[in-house]
């Protein structure tokens, strides 16, 4: 079996920039073994494997494509920048016409991709946060204190008193190893961003993720409510760093950024 496979730097316009994920385009199904075992072999955040329906399950579907995201330690109910680079591959590749709205069934349901302005445009469903008990772990994390903890379906997120805070923080595994995170602060005045983050996700295998749709899915309804706002120009501040334009809709949130692909081939099995 020879699976077509792409890696594309997502959320950036940059190669070696923003968040790599592996694509594998299916002419039919594979198991979930062998793809756990291809995201193990890839190593990265995220490998996504696209197959064009008609059918998913015993569910007909005259159009669109059934998605699923694997990370090195399990499969993902959502994953963001893997969504956006398998779209950009559709229309690279010329498998789907420049400017065709896209459509993807996954386990967090119906998912849409757009282009607009040169820019890829992801429908993502909005994420609601609480505040809970913080584990004893997470407070030892933050000595110099913070502003704000809350929960957030699978992580909590912390807000520091200052963008430096975000981009020195230096993440201690052994606090990590049970718990997803999230550091934000609104951006310094001199850049052009509303506000900046950083995730970590021991968890699922990925110490540090580059660039992080999912966690921006929470960071909107977040930041709404702070900034009196709806739409938001962000960076994610980890070492290589990317771009989201982010438009909160009621339970909806508009996620877009750029992508470029850096590796072409085959998976040989």
């Amino acid at each position: 079996m020879n699976i077509p496979f792409y890696q594309v730097d997502a959320f950036t316009h940059q190669p070696f920039k923003g968040n790599p994920a592996a694509i594998c385009l299916l002419d039919t199904p594979i198991t979930d073994p062998l793809m756990q075992a291809i995201a193990i072999e890839n190593n990265l955040a995220e490998t996504a494997f696209l197959i064009s329906s008609p059918v998913v399950g015993s569910s007909p579907r005259p159009e669109g494509y059934s998605l699923r995201w694997f990370s090195p330690k399990k499969e993902m109910p959502l994953c963001g920048h893997a969504t956006l680079a398998t779209a950009h591959i559709l229309w690279e590749t010329g498998r789907e016409p420049h400017g065709k709205p896209l459509q993807f069934d996954t386990l967090s349901g119906i998912l849409t991709a757009t282009q607009q302005d040169g820019w890829i445009e992801l429908d993502f469903p909005a994420r609601n946060n609480e505040h809970r008990p913080v584990p004893k772990e997470l407070e030892q994390l933050f000595p110099g204190g913070y502003l704000d903890i809350v929960y957030s379906v699978d992580r909590y997120i912390v807000e520091l008193p200052s963008a430096a805070a975000v981009r020195t923080f230096t993440p201690d595994a052994p606090f990590l190893r049970q718990h997803r995170l999230v550091i934000t602060s609104t951006a310094e005045k001199h850049t052009p961003y509303d506000f900046i983050s950083r995730y970590f996700a021991h968890p699922v295998g990925v110490p540090e993720d580059p660039v992080t749709g999912t966690a921006h899915c929470s960071l909107a309804t977040y930041w709404a409510q702070r900034l009196k706002k709806t739409t938001f120009f962000a960076y994610q501040a980890s070492p290589r760093g990317g771009e989201l334009r982010i438009s909160l809709r009621n339970d909806r949130v508009s996620l877009s950024g750029e992508a470029v692909t850096v590796i072409e081939g085959t998976i040989d099995i």
